[in-house]
């Protein structure tokens, strides 16, 4: 494991992330990963701790990932399901919060399609002095920690298989490609990517990448982030190109005049990634639309794609944060 300690209670945002602890999820999660190769992937980390994934939005990666991961450490598991609780009878969020409290829970995961909840739960539990741990699991329109930490942990893996590290990204293209107004995940990896030395190319339509992102860390990373409303400018010799879900969902109007005519102008194509390095690799969150975003020969290519890889580094770099913040509670 990192000797580094840590000392982040909570993991809500990468905002104020430092070099040093992304450094320490990287090489825990390196740790973790020789664990998972295991014949015996368990791990009694967190054992006699309690992690309750309290996912108000839906989920398949991010959910069966943390829950995969808490397990690995030993962890017993709660998990909350919105429609069979009593949020359906009119109890509150922080109420829910507080019974998994009451049932001994040490770590709460946390998603929900409103930004700014991770960070409530979080308030109350330190205002009841608990020593819960909070970890964003994705909020709404904010920030996805846990992927964006996940993609560098992919990228440097790629990088140098043996010792994953932030100084590998220092220099190289990243283009994020997509519907980026919407995207937890872009804001996050906005912040990781360019904290670690990398250019990050944003491009994708107008209305789904307004003005708003020209200025986005200007103040803290300047000379870092570039905004392109063509695709082919952000692509032109890209190290990596991860593409983005078209969040219809969360879409209020049509912003977009049809996916037919989105991936004829932004999707990621075997012709369009000929402007790219020639050893560029390609990402994707998941899930993805087959055909919009990216077509299926790209994601089923395992010479370009790191789709599969960044599943299975989810769990590593899960275990890894339920580590260090289950380590920093086990310390109160």
């Amino acid at each position: 494991m990192a000797t580094t300690t840590w000392k982040r209670r909570h993991i809500i945002s990468l905002v104020d992330f430092t070099a040093a602890e992304y450094e320490t999820v990287l090489q825990t999660a390196a740790s973790f990963r020789e664990v998972l190769s295991r014949g015996t992937k368990k791990v009694p980390a967190l054992q006699g701790q309690v992690v309750t994934n309290m996912f108000f939005e839906a989920s398949t990666r991010t959910r069966s990932s943390f829950e995969l991961a808490a397990k690995r450490l030993s962890a017993d598991i709660l998990n909350f399901a919105p429609g069979i609780s009593s949020l359906s009878k009119g109890e509150t969020i922080l109420d829910t919060a507080k019974t998994y409290l009451a049932m001994g829970t040490t770590i709460m995961v946390i998603r929900h399609e409103d930004a700014g909840v991770p960070t409530m739960i979080a308030q109350e539990m330190d205002r009841l002095e608990s020593g819960v741990c909070i970890l964003n699991a994705g909020d709404g329109q904010h920030q996805h920690p846990s992927q964006a930490l996940l993609d560098i942990y992919t990228i440097t893996s790629v990088l140098d298989p043996e010792k994953p590290r932030l100084e590998l990204l220092a220099g190289k293209k990243v283009a994020i490609v997509g519907d980026i107004l919407h995207s937890r995940v872009a804001r996050s990896n906005i912040y990781s990517l360019t904290a670690a030395g990398a250019e990050v190319h944003l491009a994708g339509p107008p209305t789904l990448l307004p003005r708003l992102f020209e200025k986005f860390l200007e103040n803290e990373h300047p000379g870092k982030l570039f905004v392109h409303w063509h695709l082919e400018p952000a692509l032109e010799n890209a190290d990596f190109v991860m593409t983005l879900r078209l969040q219809k969902e969360r879409m209020t109007e049509n912003l977009i005049p049809s996916l037919r005519e989105y991936h004829r102008l932004y999707g990621i194509t075997r012709d369009r990634i000929k402007l790219c390095r020639p050893e560029v690799k390609v990402l994707h969150p998941g899930p993805t639309n087959r055909g919009v975003e990216i077509t299926s020969d790209l994601m089923d290519d395992p010479k370009l794609s790191l789709i599969p890889q960044q599943v299975t580094s989810g769990v590593a770099v899960r275990m890894a944060l339920l580590y260090l913040i289950g380590s920093s509670h086990s310390q109160n």
